[in-house]
């Protein structure tokens, strides 16, 4: 993979990051614990602010989780380990990390995986 290929990948990878933190910085208020005021707040009303809760909770997880794999991946660009699958060290199609710039398997090793 060239160099200019794997900075345009970095950009994406750091524009996804900013983009995560936004999103994670608007989603604070969802997860915020439901008060039990039944006064305030029909049973209906509440558990659909549980369940929203719980929603937003997930999201907040997988947002986490994204977060890491681009860190993750950008300490691989600078450590030149970009674009090299962690089983077999073969270079990952530039199409594949074009789908998920944070791959870091090939196809193949990754089928293997998925096959168990």
């Amino acid at each position: 993979m060239t160099t200019e290929q794997i900075e345009a990948f970095r950009r994406v990878l750091e524009r996804q990051y900013r983009d995560l933190l936004a999103s994670r910085d608007a989603a604070k208020e969802g997860t915020k614990p439901v008060t039990l005021d039944q006064a305030r707040v029909g049973r209906l009303s509440r558990m659909d602010a549980m369940q929203g809760q719980a929603m937003a909770l997930e999201a907040q997880r997988r947002r986490e989780i994204q977060l890491q794999r681009i860190n993750h991946a950008l300490t691989r660009i600078d450590d030149g380990d970009y674009g090299l699958c962690s089983i077999c060290e073969e270079e990952i199609a530039p199409r594949r990390l074009g789908t998920d710039p944070t791959a870091t398997l090939c196809i193949d090793c990754a089928s293997r995986r998925e096959k168990g």
